[in-house]
């Protein structure tokens, strides 16, 4: 879980501290339950703190004063002998000691959360609530979007949000609870379910095959009208090819270049150029005819479209209804039977 150094004066990763029920301290003589109740009711005020960047706005979304948070975190730092924040007249941040603290507390107290959730939802009957997703742009456009009418039917107590962006999920600073990612998963922190295979290949409209023949080999596409896409990164994507067993990359000459991957396709289908994409986006226009495979025999291996969430051993209904939903159904759209195609398709030696 990342957090920020003090001096930045930036805030730690947000966490919605509002569904956690604000419980009275304990009245008996018992000085371990005065001790947990002073305990909890501190965390709970120094996680809303550390998430909101000060202590007005934590007051706001616990439902009470400022100074009732601040006596709260008080005697939370009187507890533990240190101080969690730095504060000033312009900023609040968490010393080092409040991250480390921050960093072991936030699991426990997230969880405690989810399972109140999950009792709730039990006992409420059908899942409801909202769900914030994310998805690539062009695979939640065309694959995500489309499913989303299907699952408000069957679930109409879940309202969904969808954030379409390709830059790497920040599950805990947007607020997400499911994306949809392209690529080999290597972030240890989520959970990333294969949907299906994600198959990248070289196209070209007819028309631009008829006016340029289309490539033998890899050294030849250097002679041929490329159209890129580019990353949210700023970086170009390199073309990925398999050759004799070894991934082999190709930086395309740069003759149209989008950072939208239905742009990409519509200049190839419009005969700009070649282009290497997703076979979610072409397996329509491959079995139409729109499009001819390219270099077939060098498609480089699988990297896997993803449907990612936070490592959690208690999912929410709606979350857990959801991921069942879209995995069902999009592995149903049979977007990877391509291979007669690609034979069909296969350029002439």
């Amino acid at each position: 879980m990342d957090t920020q150094n003090a001096a930045s004066g930036a805030t730690a990763p947000a966490f919605d501290p509002h569904s956690v029920p604000a419980g009275p301290p304990g009245t008996g003589a018992d000085s371990l339950a005065d001790s947990f109740a002073t305990s909890y009711a501190g965390v709970v005020a120094f996680i809303a703190v550390a998430a909101e960047g000060n202590f007005a706005k934590a007051g706001d979304r616990l439902g009470i004063g400022r100074s009732a948070v601040s006596r709260s975190v008080q005697k939370l730092e009187d507890q533990l002998g240190v101080r969690l924040f730095v504060r000033t007249t312009r900023s609040t941040s968490l010393t080092r000691e409040g991250e480390r603290f921050y960093e072991n507390c936030f699991p426990g107290v997230e969880r405690i959360v989810q399972a109140l959730d999950d009792m709730r939802e039990l006992r409420q009957g059908p899942p409801s609530g909202q769900l914030r997703v994310c998805s690539t742009v062009g695979f939640g456009r065309k694959i995500v979007a489309p499913l989303l009418k299907g699952f408000r039917d069957a679930y109409p107590g879940i309202s969904v949000d969808l954030v379409l962006d390709d830059a790497p999920t920040d599950f805990t600073k947007d607020r997400i609870d499911v994306s949809f990612r392209n690529g080999r998963m290597e972030d240890s922190q989520v959970i990333a379910k294969q949907l299906i295979p994600m198959q990248m290949l070289l196209c070209a409209s007819p028309a631009y095959a008829a006016a340029h023949p289309l490539p033998r080999g890899i050294d030849e596409l250097a002679g041929h009208r490329c159209v890129n896409f580019r990353l949210a990164s700023g970086r170009v994507y390199e073309w990925e090819f398999k050759v004799e067993g070894r991934m082999r990359k190709f930086a395309p000459p740069a003759m149209l270049a989008f950072n939208d991957a239905d742009l990409v396709l519509q200049a190839v289908l419009d005969g700009e150029g070649i282009a290497q994409m997703a076979g979610y986006q072409i397996s329509d226009h491959l079995r139409a005819g729109t499009l001819l495979a390219c270099l077939p025999q060098y498609s480089p291996d699988d990297r896997g479209h993803y449907l990612c969430y936070l490592s959690r051993e208690h999912l929410p209904g709606r979350i857990r209804v959801f991921i069942d939903y879209m995995t069902a159904r999009i592995r149903a759209l049979d977007l990877q039977s391509l291979e007669s195609q690609l034979l069909k398709n296969r350029p002439a030696p």
